[in-house]
């Protein structure tokens, strides 16, 4: 989870990822930040987020990023 939270810091130190459970819903995270996201998701995991993954389930929360991440880990 630390490695997650640094990546979405790095993209939007703005935010309390911490406590924040509606980045999509409430519009806090742009497409530009999810682009980003998902690019350094990608490259700091080795991992592939692909289109279908795309939804506010899997990004509205650090907790969700990090439970899509272990799927995407696992399938790897």
């Amino acid at each position: 989870m630390e490695k997650i939270l640094n990546v979405l810091n790095e993209v939007r130190p703005d935010v309390d990822f911490e406590n924040e459970n509606s980045l999509m819903d409430d519009g806090v995270l742009d497409s530009f930040d999810i682009v980003s996201i998902i690019s350094d998701l990608n490259d700091e995991f080795d991992i592939n987020i692909r289109v279908h993954d795309l939804t506010p389930e899997n990004f509205n929360s650090a907790k969700a990023i990090a439970n899509l991440v272990d799927i995407k880990v696992k399938e790897a």
